[in-house]
């Protein structure tokens, strides 16, 4: 959101937080998908007219149910977008050698969504995935000792560096504040697709494309932050993330 704000700022927004059932990750994709149709639902109700699951496991485990089975059924004039393709679409534009890494949640992998996506765009691309299921809790718990930090990138990142790939996509939103440790890891060279500025910018030209959506969206350029979990923690690391204060609101997803 930080990113997309900053880019189109005189849109009104809505970020919802659904830190109560977090992480999604590690869940069934019957609880995934469940969990993402509430909050779709809640956000159309609160007038939204396009919602983007920013996160990669509601991307791969439900985005597609949601927009061939929800939207048709009972919303067709709105849309839901997903940070999948536009992250693999940067990372095989980024790509010399096209050997890409992707770090990303044990469901994302796990649903390989990630390779088919850039298979489509490259069938001869070589993708080397890694679960980091320990990458999450170390970003909310707000860790700041770099030795720890480093200790577990090591483990997660020296299998996909060893293949020598040049660009790795940070397959969840939680991992761009770890971005200068990544970097630090994988070393020089390494083309970082960090989903907020890439998903920022693909958002600016599809609403370009979609004059229809983009003429029904308020403009006033309000922000709401809502959450499943009010805690002074989410309220933290939320200013941390968004790169200034902001002042949380908590709401029941039924």
């Amino acid at each position: 959101m930080k990113y997309i704000v900053k880019k189109l700022p005189h849109y009104d927004y809505i970020y919802l937080g659904d830190t109560a059932r977090t992480p999604y990750g590690t869940r069934s994709q019957e609880s995934v998908y469940k969990f993402t149709e509430q909050a779709v639902k809640f956000l159309f109700e609160r007038n939204c007219k396009l919602v983007i699951l920013a996160c990669n496991t509601a991307s791969s485990e439900a985005l597609r149910k949601i927009q061939q089975g929800y939207l048709v059924e009972n919303c067709p004039n709105r849309r839901v977008l997903g940070v999948i393709i536009p992250a693999a679409e940067a990372a095989i534009e980024k790509s010399r050698n096209k050997r890409i890494g992707v770090v990303a949640t044990e469901v994302t992998v796990k649903s390989r969504a990630f390779e088919r996506e850039l298979r489509k765009l490259n069938p001869r691309v070589k993708v080397f995935q890694k679960a980091c299921p320990l990458l999450v809790p170390i970003v909310e718990s707000g860790e700041k000792d770099k030795k720890v930090i480093r200790r577990v990138l090591d483990n997660y990142l020296n299998p996909i560096k060893k293949e020598k790939v040049d660009t790795l996509i940070l397959g969840c939103t939680h991992y761009g504040i770890l971005t200068n440790h990544i970097k630090r890891v994988m070393g020089n060279g390494i083309n970082i697709v960090n989903e907020g500025a890439v998903v920022a910018e693909k958002l600016k030209n599809y609403l370009l494309r979609h004059p229809e959506i983009e003429q029904s969206i308020s403009k006033y350029s309000k922000l709401s932050f809502l959450t499943t979990d009010l805690t002074d923690k989410f309220k933290i690391l939320g200013s941390k993330f968004f790169g200034r204060p902001i002042k949380p609101e908590r709401v029941v997803l039924d």
